[in-house]
C-alpha cells in the first residue's frame, strides 16, 4: 500500500529497542515537528477550507502523539532529551522543489509530508511487530494505523489541488529518491535513522 521501494530490515527494531530512552526521545521530536510541519502548511494555503479543517485536525493529533510518548518516557523514569536533527528528513527537503508556481511548491511540500508518514508508518509496524516490549509494540501498532492515515490524507490533497503537476509521476519520483535515501539508514535507535 505505501509503495515504499526499500522496507526496513527487522533487526532494526532490536538496536531501537537497545536504547529505548533515545528512541522515545527522538520519536516525541518527530511527532512535534510534523505538528509543525501541518501548521505551515496550514499557514501557506488558508484558502483551502477543508485542508485547513483536516491537517488542524492533525496537528492536534500529532501534539496529543508527542503528549502520550512525552508520558511513556516520564512513566519509565526517562528524560526527554534535546531535539534531534533528523538527517532523513532534511534530505528529503532537499529533494523538494521549490522553484516554479506557489502551486507547485505547495504539491511538493504535501508529497514530502506524505512521504515522512508513509516511512514513519512502516518504522512503526517494523518496531511493533518485532520489540520484546509489549506496551510499545500495542503503542506502535496503534500509531501506525494512525501514520497510514496521515499518510493518505497528504496525497488525497495533492491530487486535489494540483494545477499541473502530475501528483503520480511526482510520487513516484519522491518513492524513487527516498528508495535509494533509505539505504544510508537503519542503523541508528532513531525513526528514520
Amino acid at each position: 500500500m505505501l509503495g515504499l521501494k526499500l522496507l526496513t530490515d527487522p533487526r532494526w527494531a532490536n538496536i531501537a529497542e537497545s536504547n529505548l530512552e533515545e528512541i522515545l526521545t527522538d520519536h516525541a521530536w518527530c511527532e512535534q515537528k510534523a505538528a509543525t510541519n501541518a501548521i505551515t502548511i496550514i499557514t501557506y494555503n488558508s484558502e483551502h477550507e477543508d485542508l485547513v479543517t483536516t491537517l488542524t485536525e492533525i496537528a492536534i493529533e500529532e501534539m496529543e502523539h508527542f503528549k502520550m510518548v512525552h508520558d511513556i518516557i516520564k512513566q519509565r523514569g526517562y528524560t526527554l532529551g534535546r531535539e534531534r536533527k533528523d538527517d532523513y528528513v532534511n534530505q528529503l527537503y532537499k529533494f523538494m522543489k521549490k522553484d516554479g508556481s506557489r502551486n507547485d511548491a505547495f504539491i511538493d511540500r504535501l508529497l514530502f509530508a506524505a512521504m515522512i508518514e508513509a516511512r514513519s508508518c512502516e518504522r512503526f509496524r517494523v518496531l511493533s511487530e518485532n520489540i520484546k516490549d509489549e506496551e510499545l509494540a500495542t503503542f506502535y501498532r496503534e500509531l501506525m494505523i494512525s501514520e497510514a492515515g496521515h499518510y493518505t490524507t497528504f496525497l488525497k490533497f495533492a491530487k486535489k489541488y494540483t494545477e499541473r503537476v502530475d501528483v503520480e509521476k511526482r510520487w513516484k519520483e519522491w518513492l524513487d529518491f527516498e528508495g535509494k535515501l533509505i539505504q544510508n539508514y537503519g542503523n541508528k535507535e532513531t525513526v528514520h535513522g
